[in-house]
């Protein structure tokens, strides 16, 4: 993929996608430490086939943003909540928590060096900023890893539902997480289930879904 350019993006039409923006964070826990973080052009990573996150899903992810004001300047939205939840959806899913103080100033790092693509203020845009952290040792059996990869990429965006238009949602017999399971941290096994639903909705043109608690309440 291309590395995005600035002058070619339309940005009242951003829409919510990826794009390959010139820099990302990304830092290394092994030998039981955490890695000295860097920014980084390359929006490649490099896994063993056997890697704990591809078979057994070891991961979490945040999503947070940056706003330009009206003065030019940019603000990031509660970067400290987001990285509350980060900590926490760690040590549910038996990982190495990243430092908070350390998550905050790599999003500030990545929003700075991106700065160009955070849209002009009135567009309704912002830079979406993706925190994730993933188990990478190469494992056959079920058991945590002990070695992590934490990146942060970042990403121009519209808004991520269109205008206030009453619309047609879907009441379905899905449960995306289960009783005392995840539901409570932001890890990817929750997305993957909701997956299936969400195309049935789309088919019969039902814009999206409401997740309940595991109890249905």
């Amino acid at each position: 993929m291309a590395k995005q350019r600035v002058e070619d993006l339309d940005w009242k039409n951003l829409g919510f996608l990826y794009r390959d923006l010139p820099y990302r964070f990304k830092a290394e826990f092994k030998d039981g430490e955490w890695q000295e973080g860097e920014l980084t052009t390359d929006a490649t990573m490099y896994l063993s086939e056997a890697a704990e996150v591809l078979h057994y899903g070891q991961e979490i992810f945040e999503g947070l943003k940056a706003y330009r004001q009206k003065d030019g300047s940019i603000n990031l939205f509660r970067p400290e909540m987001n990285a509350k939840r980060f900590e926490n959806s760690a040590k549910r899913m038996v990982m190495e928590p990243y430092p908070a103080d350390k998550f905050i100033e790599a999003v500030k790092e990545v929003v700075r060096a991106n700065e160009e693509f955070v849209p002009p203020y009135g567009t309704g845009g912002s830079l979406y900023l993706r925190p994730f952290m993933i188990g990478t040792d190469p494992i056959v059996g079920v058991a945590p890893s002990s070695e992590f990869h934490f990146r942060i990429y970042a990403t121009p965006v519209g808004a991520y539902v269109q205008g206030l238009t009453p619309a047609p949602y879907l009441i379905s017999d899905f449960d995306r997480a289960a009783f005392a399971g995840t539901g409570q941290v932001k890890t990817s096994g929750n997305y993957a289930g909701s997956l299936y639903p969400s195309v049935q909705a789309k088919k019969r043109r039902i814009c999206g879904l409401f997740v309940l608690g595991s109890t249905r309440t």
